[in-house]
């Protein structure tokens, strides 16, 4: 005789273990390590979830639990909607090689009526899952993912050839809020490289022109322009703006250690990028997790030794290479996936076409960041870099 679905559905949780919502809760409060895995479909998820909980639908299970479930001695508790759901999926589970699988009984909707903790998602608009369906697929950026891309708070120091692509890039991925920093205008010589600006923006202040150009790209980014040169007097009042992270774009010595010195204060990780002819080079400076600034650089170069884009040229496509990655550092960052160029330094010639990755450790001996700092407060960095 065939079976019915009761027959199935019955025989399939004679064949599982089931939890009840009282004693799954007391455990998650507990702190037992376990993964509760919610099988409903999105539209169910974005309406609200239990803390914590991996979201795979149920109709992606068999093709995803082996990348996203590759422990399969892991504690597993399986929650739907009802229990009937989650019981189906703790029972592929367990043919599928998963040895310590339960299913929640009843489900979230219980959960949720007797007054259990949930998690409200980020709310997406259509046009939002539409534009970043891309990200959406990835198991590591997904709803959550771009949900905190959406709340990022990104500031970038320069409008030019790194702070151009970097932006381009952050806005197109929809970081929420990017801050520019630029006190100058537009030239056509800056038009070989910086791609955020064009001919019909010559004479027009950096930030206003990069404004234009992100919340055309972007419309969920908002842009706080900050027409002006990041000097002792402002950098206070820029910084304490509740930043994830730092894009260093800048051009000169005296504004790098006075940046380094702010970040190491406020602990703020910076993305430093730096360009010379045909070479480049990008890393991340991480308060409290690797070296600083000072720590690679001690004292400032002569400047015959360090001659700027103007006196030495750079290679136009260059700086799309370095910018490019500098938004990607500050993307994981922010998304808190992947493993940061901290004590790494990553030196790119474009003329080889060769990637070096050369290990930086931090100078317990560092005036700023050292065990015993020396310098706790913002000095002359002009006169610092000048030799005097």
């Amino acid at each position: 005789m065939a079976k019915t679905y009761a027959d199935l559905l019955q025989e399939v949780k004679g064949a599982i273990r089931q939890v009840s919502l009282e004693d799954l809760k007391s455990r998650l409060d507990s702190g037992e390590e376990l993964i509760l895995l919610d099988v409903r479909e999105k539209d169910e998820w974005r309406q609200g979830h239990v803390p914590g909980a991996l979201h795979i639908p149920r109709g992606f299970l068999e093709m995803q639990s082996g990348s996203r479930l590759p422990d399969k001695d892991a504690k597993i508790v399986t929650i739907c909607a009802g229990g009937i759901r989650s019981a189906f999926a703790a029972k592929v589970l367990q043919d599928l090689g998963y040895t310590n699988v339960e299913s929640a009984n009843p489900g979230y909707n219980q959960w949720k009526d007797v007054g259990y903790p949930i998690t409200q998602p980020f709310t997406f608009t259509d046009a939002q899952l539409n534009r970043y369906s891309r990200h959406l697929l990835l198991p590591e950026v997904g709803e959550q993912g771009q949900a905190k891309l959406l709340q990022g708070r990104v500031l970038l120091l320069g409008a030019g050839g790194l702070g151009s692509p970097a932006a381009l890039y952050l806005a197109a991925a929809g970081v929420g809020t990017i801050g520019v920093v630029d006190g100058d205008t537009v030239d056509e010589s800056n038009l070989q490289r910086q791609v955020l600006h064009g001919l019909d923006r010559v004479g027009e202040a950096k930030v206003e022109s990069g404004k234009r150009t992100i919340e055309n790209l972007n419309p969920d980014v908002k842009v706080i322009a900050f027409n002006e040169r990041l000097t002792r007097q402002n950098v206070d009042r820029i910084f304490d703006q509740d930043w994830d992270v730092i894009v260093d774009g800048l051009d000169n010595f005296a504004t790098r250690y006075l940046v380094n010195d702010a970040s190491v204060w406020k602990n703020i990780p910076v993305v430093h990028g730096s360009i010379f002819r045909f070479d480049g080079q990008v890393t991340t400076f991480w308060p409290h997790h690797g070296p600083c600034y000072r720590c690679l650089y001690p004292e400032p170069p002569p400047p015959e030794l360090a001659p700027s884009c103007a006196e030495a040229g750079v290679l136009g496509v260059l700086p799309g290479a370095i910018g490019t990655l500098q938004a990607t550092e500050a993307v994981k960052i922010v998304l808190e996936r992947g493993d940061p160029l901290v004590g790494r330094l990553l030196q790119y010639d474009s003329l080889q076409m060769q990637f070096r990755t050369f290990k930086l450790r931090r100078n317990k001996d560092c005036p700023v960041c050292g065990d015993h700092p020396t310098i706790t407060e913002y000095i002359d960095y002009e006169h610092f870099c000048s030799g005097g």
